[in-house]
Parts: C-alpha cells; structure tokens; sequence
C-alpha cells in the first residue's frame, strides 16, 4: 500500500511464488514507524525526510527503518524510488517528481547490515541470489 492509501501491485510470477512458500513478509518501514495510511508525501531532503508541508518525519522513517533491520531479513525486494525503500533511485526532495540517483533510508540501513537488498524490476536477481544462498554459495 501507498502513502496515500494507493497501491502499486506487483504481479511478477516470482514473487507470486514466493508468496505461496511463504517466503515474502509483507513490511512497510513507514507504517513500522508510526506513520498512518494515507499521509502526506514526504522526500529526502538532505540529511531530514520531510512531508510536502515541510513536517520533518525522519524519526519515524529511522524507526520503520531498524524494524526492517529486526526482522532478521537476509534478502529484501523493495519498492524503489520510495523514501524508504528506494534502491536505486529517489524524489530529489522538491516534490516535482524528480528523481535523484540514491537510497531510501530503509534500503541504505539494511544495505549497511549486510542485507541483500533489491528493487520490484530485479526479481530475477533477487531469485539468483537467493538460490545461491540456498546452495550455500554466498
């Protein structure tokens, strides 16, 4: 689910599949943080996260954040260009849309943890990496 209560559904056969082996934990950092559905937008500004409105939320983002990290997760496949889950790429805090290359806070504290972490466009990587885990090859 979106910040505004949207959503942006992913029907990718391999995530279909993991779903069914009980693989995929549904988690969103925003909400983990004390955020509610729908909310105003919020960008990265420099070091803060901010709301359209110019209310900084960057404790709560940090907080969705380490919930992630607790979860004990190896692998993540995240939501890009999301203020939390962006892996590649992020809104340049103008509230333009315009994107910016970088990470969202939840995508850069797992990255930092050792978790592998990649976007809804990678699912094949994601799979690859994950059966090498499997094999015990990483």
């Amino acid at each position: 689910m979106r910040y505004d209560g949207g959503a942006l559904p992913c029907s990718d056969p391999l995530l279909a599949r993991w779903t069914a082996e009980g693989r995929v934990i549904p988690f969103c950092p925003e909400v983990a943080g004390g955020l509610p559905v729908p909310r105003p937008p919020a960008e990265i500004a420099g070091s803060r996260v901010l709301t359209i409105d110019g209310r900084d939320v960057t404790a709560a983002f940090l907080a969705g954040a380490e919930e992630a990290l607790a979860t004990g997760v190896r692998v993540a496949v995240l939501k890009d260009h999301s203020p939390s889950c962006g892996t590649s790429a992020v809104h340049d805090g103008t509230f333009r849309g315009v994107l910016r290359p970088g990470e969202g806070v939840a995508a850069a504290l797992l990255r930092r943890h050792g978790v592998a972490v990649f976007n809804e466009r990678e699912l094949d990587r994601a799979d690859a990496h994950i059966r090498r885990l499997e094999e015990g090859l990483q």
